[in-house]
């Protein structure tokens, strides 16, 4: 049997643990750190909240989200920033349950959940369109981060 419950602080090890292997999974590295999670998930403010998935094999997988607000739709959303079940956790539907739980732990009643999803990722992208998702539109999400940002903000 699998219990979701809320992530805690006492989590941040496992959290960071499975962040590292969805990124080694992507071939990418991660650049959160235990200190980092720990200030901006469990802080006095925190930015994401969580859920675990646990089973009689441990720690089988997590979902990360927060609050979105769409000014086009007028409605309180959730967006998914991390999603992920060990090898030990696949096939017995959890990424259904992780998402399902996260909506229902949101105390902001979401009317819709967003996430981003890998090109190249096509058991993900399989495992959404099985769900439903679609594209939310037909824009590219962009970043500026590191010399681009400090340049915005001098000026």
């Amino acid at each position: 049997m699998t219990v979701l419950r809320a992530a805690t602080a006492a989590d941040v090890p496992v959290i960071l643990r499975f962040l590292q292997a969805m990124a080694a999974e992507a071939g990418e590295t991660v650049g959160s750190t235990e200190a980092s999670l720990l200030a901006h998930g469990f802080g006095p403010s925190p930015r994401f909240h969580g859920l675990i998935a646990e089973g009689a094999a441990g720690h089988l997988g997590m979902v990360l989200y927060f609050p979105e607000y769409s000014t086009w739709r007028g409605e309180m959303g959730l967006f998914v920033q991390d999603v992920y079940v060990s090898a030990e956790g696949r096939g017995l539907g959890l990424g259904r349950q992780l998402l399902a739980g996260a909506v229902a732990h949101a105390d902001w009643a979401p009317q819709f959940l967003t996430l981003m999803v890998a090109h190249v990722n096509t058991s993900a992208r399989a495992f959404y369109d099985a769900l439903g998702f679609d594209l939310r539109d037909d824009a590219d999400q962009l970043i500026l981060r590191g010399e681009g940002l400090r340049a915005l903000m001098q000026g």
